[in-house]
């Protein structure tokens, strides 16, 4: 009698009508795909309507970044090893889809973080459903060429995409001033973790896609106008083109304005279909939905609600009181550049309904806070429409029922500046909600061979769905048997990367030597530029016998700049400089190499984060809201070198100072600072000049573009925009570099190394994800489990 995956494989074998051996990968991944949701279609089903029939939440977010699904999906429904033995009996492996694009509909944190709830969510039976745009090409595809970043349309779905269904009779028509256009969902299913014996619980994530009224316009076609014949459909197409398209033109801006209009009018056109047809009627709207924020992308909801409240004959007064009670604001940055503000022209040519909203909004918020007599600087601050802008998160305040920042120090830091008035004046708003991670995917699927050395050190996998049951192991740390077995574990991680990237890039990096990885979104904030130049601190100590008996290290960095972003494009082409400058010079083969991975990507973060040994969490204190790679690589077993920023302060609390490296001024000291200098720093400090001046000494080579002097004077003279070195890079580099030669001495002895990132692997449970959904959903959505 065949077990489920041998029947799902059966089937996908009959739909294809080749052997699974003999099989075009992407046929077999479409064909085993569409049989599995198959399979749980009718648990599927039965999950949408529990989640309608209750209290839900829908969680609106522009990004999704959900990876590559097939793996995770197997692991969460337990068929997994089932399904690798069915292919080894086949013929074939499981590995081959290895070749799978990512769905990359996201750019780091924001968009992982929005899959990890999901994951979460659906594990713990939570009526939570997501919300966003199926963009064709993603973020981008990325390649070097001379160093340099180039992109490219990721078309991840050119092959099939097996794990969405369409749902055409759910489409929705947009209306702009002058465009009108289809919303046509795509519902993925989210599948929990069930364990065994339990039927996994399945949410939703709805992905809308752009369309046009009119496809193809015949008569401009037979009268030869071809590129009119296809205009509508150009149009329509590209507002789920890509995500975020460069915005430093008007034409960019007003793209990027449509795109959120576009998934927010659709969500919720389809949230108040769904509650009319199981309730009838739209009074009861607040007590069964809860609609999440994911930052201030999806604001724009808000005045929408109120103008589609208002079409089903409700009063402003009424739609506004509603829409208080139904959203709350998720806040992911305390930077003013980051919180969105859109010019009222352009809000008002593209959306001129929902600009008549916003000011109707804007005007009621005024009179109540002149009706208490609240100051008027306060009043100045807290403006939702101001110097010409519609300010996303003062709307969001005004209008939420909650904001939450995303870790201890960044919820105080909203209290205490770029929200400090409405702290004033609604305090009880606001609430912290620490971010996490899954452990299913970050854990279970990416690292099998240390959930089995867990598993059997706590003699179950409960660990699974309940992480603080790590702590449970901490104490094997002085276990020289268990050390053992996790050093080989870590090892065995080390050479699986290692030749991932010889097979994928052509390059050549010692297992054997030191992992030190940072893999982030490319912002100056999260200083990579520091991280570079701390190896050339070291490189140079090396060079003149002042670094003496150095740990051979391989230093790694994955991530992706924006298009437009040209300092952080110059960041990334001056470490491939530096790569090059390191791998050629003879005096320090064998003890340090640098590699920019190409194209970083969920996938290849499942292989970085379980191979690494030194976690790199480097942002200028007070400046990264939280962080989640860094709770990735402490899941498996690296120390933070770091500083005392975002949920890097919990996980030292959590894990011990003593058992991570942290530096750098703190946010108390960068407050106390005064009349800093960056050129006094670089005068007085020969070890930072040298380094420094890289940038313009013809050490390494930008080309002849000017691009790495812009980064020098950046940092010496700032800009128009910002004060010279005003992340610090300057004032923390010999602290930093210190630290790192510390932990780099500390991990040739390999016992206390082991036992350092052990008892951080151990003390990860806080920072599961699914703490972070049940604290949400008991002190901000107030749902329960279905």
């Amino acid at each position: 009698m065949m077990n489920q995956a041998q029947t799902i494989l059966r089937a996908a074998e009959e739909a294809m009508g080749v052997p699974a051996a003999k099989a075009e990968v992407h046929a077999l991944h479409n064909a085993v795909g569409e049989a599995v949701c198959r399979e749980i279609l009718p648990r599927w089903t039965q999950c949408r309507r529990a989640h309608l029939e209750n209290r839900r939440v829908c969680y609106f977010s522009m990004e999704f970044l959900m990876g590559r699904a097939v793996y995770n999906n197997l692991y969460c429904l337990g068929l997994l090893k089932d399904m690798e033995q069915a292919f080894a009996d086949a013929g074939t492996s499981l590995s081959v889809f290895e070749e799978i694009e990512d769905a990359a509909l996201g750019n780091g944190g924001l968009g992982r973080l929005a899959a990890c709830f999901l994951d979460s969510a659906a594990t713990l039976s939570l009526p939570v459903d997501g919300y966003g745009i199926r963009y064709k090409y993603g973020l981008f595809k990325q390649g070097f060429a001379d160093g340099r970043q180039t992109e490219t349309g990721d078309d991840w779905s050119r092959f099939g995409d097996p794990w969405s269904i369409r749902c055409e009779a759910d489409a929705v028509e947009i209306c702009y001033q002058g465009q009108k256009v289809r919303a046509v969902p795509y519902d993925m299913p989210v599948i929990g973790y069930a364990g065994e014996g339990r039927q996994p619980h399945i949410g939703t994530l709805r992905l809308w896609q752009a369309e046009p009224l009119q496809a193809f316009d015949f008569d401009r076609f037979n009268a030869q106008d071809y590129l009119a014949a296809s205009q509508e459909t150009i149009a329509a197409e590209d507002i789920s083109r890509c995500l975020y398209p460069n915005d430093d033109t008007r034409a960019g801006k007003a793209l990027r304005l449509k795109q959120q209009y576009f998934f927010c009018a659709a969500s919720l056109a389809d949230c108040l279909r769904k509650h009319k047809a199981q309730f009838g009627t739209l009074d009861s709207l607040p007590e069964h939905l809860a609609v999440q924020l994911n930052d201030t992308h999806p604001v724009i909801s808000i005045p929408e609600l109120i103008r589609l409240l208002k079409l089903e004959g409700y009063t402003f007064e009424q739609a506004l009181d509603m829409a208080k009670r139904i959203f709350s604001y998720t806040n992911h940055t305390i930077m003013q550049e980051a919180l969105e503000k859109w010019d009222c022209d352009l809000v008002e040519e593209l959306l001129p309904e929902i600009y008549a909203v916003i000011l109707q909004i804007s005007e009621q918020f005024l009179a109540e806070l002149y009706a208490k007599d609240i100051a008027p600087e306060q009043i100045a601050a807290m403006r939702i429409v101001k110097n010409g802008q519609v300010h996303m998160a003062n709307l969001a305040m005004y209008a939420g029922v909650y904001v939450n920042g995303v870790a201890a120090i960044h919820t105080e830091l909203l209290k205490t500046t770029v929200l400090k008035e409405w702290y004033a004046l609604a305090p009880q708003k606001f609430q912290n909600k620490t971010n996490g991670i899954t452990q299913r995917r970050w854990l279970g699927v990416c690292n099998p061979e240390l959930t089995t050395l867990m598993t059997e050190l706590s003699g179950s996998q409960d660990f699974l769905t309940d992480l603080t049951k790590l702590s449970a192991l901490s104490h094997y740390a002085d276990d020289t048997a268990v050390m053992e077995k996790f050093r080989a574990v870590k090892q065995t991680k080390k050479q699986q990367l290692a030749a991932f990237i010889a097979k994928t890039e052509g390059v050549q990096i010692d297992p054997n030597t030191c992992f030190d990885i940072q893999i982030k979104r490319l912002h100056e904030y999260k200083r990579q530029l520091l991280n570079a130049f701390s190896i050339l601190w070291i490189y140079f100590g090396i060079k003149d016998g002042t670094i003496r008996d150095f740990t051979p290290t391989t230093f790694l960095f994955g991530a992706k700049s924006a298009p437009g972003y040209r300092r952080a494009k110059a960041i990334i082409k001056y470490i491939n400089e530096i790569a090059k400058l390191v791998d050629s010079d003879p005096d320090v083969k064998g003890l340090m190499q640098v590699h920019f991975v190409t194209n970083y990507n969920v996938s290849y973060a499942e292989k970085l984060v379980s191979a690494c040994d030194i976690s790199e969490q480097i942002s200028t204190a007070g400046t990264e809201a939280s962080g989640t790679g860094n709770m990735k690589m402490m899941l498996n077993g690296a120390v933070t070198l770091g500083t005392l920023d975002g949920a890097n302060i919990e996980i030292v609390d959590a894990a011990g100072a003593e058992n991570n490296y942290i530096f750098g001024a703190t946010v108390e000291e960068l407050e106390q600072l005064e009349n800093y200098c960056s050129r006094a720093v670089l005068a007085k400090d020969p070890r930072i000049a040298r380094v420094v001046k890289t940038l313009i000494d013809g050490t390494v080579s930008d080309g002849g573009s000017g691009e790495f002097r812009e980064l020098y004077f950046a940092l010496l003279d700032g800009a128009s925009w910002h004060q010279p070195d005003h992340y610090y890079l300057l004032l923390d580099l010999p602290s930093y570099a210190e630290t790192k030669l510390r932990a780099l001495a500390d991990y040739r002895d390999s016992a206390a190394f082991s036992a350092k990132q052990w008892r951080n692997a151990c003390a990860a449970g806080p920072f599961s994800s699914d703490r972070t959904i049940a604290q949400y959903a008991a002190e901000c959505w107030h749902i329960s489990a279905v």
